[in-house]
């Protein structure tokens, strides 16, 4: 534990009111929240480049996060980095019976199931229990993709799910057709974003059916699209040309001769 204890160390000293960090000293738990969210996409983004070097540091990056609301804790006496710790082991212990009990499980999924059937059971002896409700703690601070996954698993599991494959492509096509007759009919922005909205939470759902992560397929997308860009780019460049002065059908070329040159796949 030398490392962690030196850890908490500094951070308490970068606190300090006569010795500290300035710029630490003034945080507050509302200030540093968007570091951590960014430090928990940095490790994201590590894993899925795969830059096993620079992991080990974005993670240190996420774990001072922790610290950080660790310490302000403590100075308002309402809770350390030990009651954390603590916290998350009497769950973990709580939540596998079937390695810390005498339960036992079938495999990976059985044991997701019963993960879920734990906190809806913890949820339903919270001091809300009388008004719970099946998508209670799913936080809204959640990116929208992510939350819209969530919602939906908690919305299957009590229940109110698609039965076939085929009713989630024929919901999409709904929405999609929603979304053009709203256009058509040059709908207020207002009534746009709704159908908009409605789309991108079916495709989440029909995502989730074929067993995809939407967040994660989304930013891989966005990986490519980047990547073929950048490609564009760079050819029009060494042309002399300028993207916005290009016709429309010399960009498509350029953009499958991109997506040929960066990952091969003109189809996508």
């Amino acid at each position: 534990m030398a490392a962690i204890d030196r850890l908490l160390q500094i951070m308490e000293r970068l606190r300090d009111p006569e010795r500290g960090c300035p710029w630490d000293r003034q945080q507050t738990f509302g200030s540093i929240v968007p570091h951590t969210l960014e430090e928990a996409y940095e490790v994201a983004d590590a894993i899925e480049q795969e830059d096993w070097a620079a992991l080990p540091d974005e993670l240190g990056d996420l774990l001072f996060q922790v610290v950080f609301y660790a310490q302000l804790g403590r100075e308002e006496g309402s809770f350390d980095f030990d009651a954390i710790a603590a916290a998350v082991s009497d769950k973990l212990v709580r939540r596998h019976p079937h390695v810390f009990g005498d339960e036992t499980v079938a495999d990976a999924a059985d044991q997701s199931r019963r993960w879920e059937a734990h906190k809806a059971a913890e949820r339903a002896a919270g001091p809300s229990a009388d008004a719970a409700s099946a998508l209670d703690g799913v936080t809204g601070a959640l990116p929208a993709v992510q939350r819209a996954g969530k919602l939906q698993g908690r919305a299957e599991r009590a229940g109110f799910e698609w039965p076939r494959d085929e009713d989630l492509f024929a919901k999409v096509d709904e929405e999609l057709g929603e979304l053009r007759a709203e256009v058509d009919q040059q709908a207020p922005q207002t009534r746009l974003e709704h159908e908009v909205g409605d789309l991108l939470f079916a495709a989440v759902g029909l995502a989730r059916r074929l067993g995809v992560d939407p967040e994660a397929a989304l930013r891989a997308s966005n990986r490519r699209f980047e990547r073929r860009f950048r490609h564009m780019e760079q050819r029009l460049d060494e042309r002399g040309q300028a993207m916005a002065r290009a016709e429309l059908d010399e960009l498509k070329a350029h953009w499958q001769a991109a997506k040929r040159a960066t990952d091969g796949d003109p189809e996508t």
